[in-house]
């Protein structure tokens, strides 16, 4: 990598990560609402109270958490994007590109820590020099824009490559922009 270029151009930084996270919230929570009203009729038309007792909170509670993990997981796992992702043009990747199961298991338990902890977590992705967030250190990946390659063969390319890199929406970085100018 170039000298004159941040080392960060190609790792999302936490307001775009932050705006993916609330997609994916949404998403996740209507999909909840509509299968939660879906099983209250259900249950009322069993002949069910419809009232909503603590053991019917907690078990609401605990499906809502295995929902979101699944969520989150599956998409991490099998694109590593979540709908959030796609539409802010970011990726999460692992050491060799892909994020295992297990990877994306560290990091959804990183994700509720930074959660719990009322987003204390993810404040190193401001200070980070690849934007890394608590959950993404527990679980070994980085987010990076979608246009931008991965993997350890585009690691060591970008490393030998001046100027190759790109930021958001494949606009070039600051060092192409001098050097195509100088």
């Amino acid at each position: 990598m170039n000298d004159s270029t941040p080392a960060s151009t190609e790792y999302a930084g936490l307001v775009t990560r932050g705006v993916a996270l609330v997609i994916d919230a949404v998403v996740i929570d209507l999909i909840a609402v509509v299968l939660g009203a879906a099983v209250h009729i259900i249950v009322t038309a069993l002949g069910g109270s419809g009232s909503l007792n603590l053991v019917g909170a907690l078990a609401g509670g605990f499906a809502w958490l295995l929902w979101s993990g699944a969520y989150f997981v599956a998409f991490w796992t099998v694109t590593g994007q979540t709908p959030g992702g796609r539409l802010m043009r970011i990726r999460v990747v692992g050491p060799g590109g892909r994020v295992g199961f297990v990877r994306a298991l560290r990091r959804f338990g990183g994700l509720v820590l930074c959660t719990v902890t009322l987003g204390l977590g993810f404040l190193p992705v401001l200070f980070d020099e690849r934007r890394r967030g608590l959950h993404d250190r527990l679980a070994g990946t980085v987010v990076r824009w979608d246009d931008v390659p991965s993997g350890p063969q585009a690691d060591a390319e970008s490393r030998s490559a001046p100027g190759a890199e790109s930021g958001p929406a494949g606009s070039p970085s600051t060092a192409t922009a001098v050097r195509v100018a100088g």
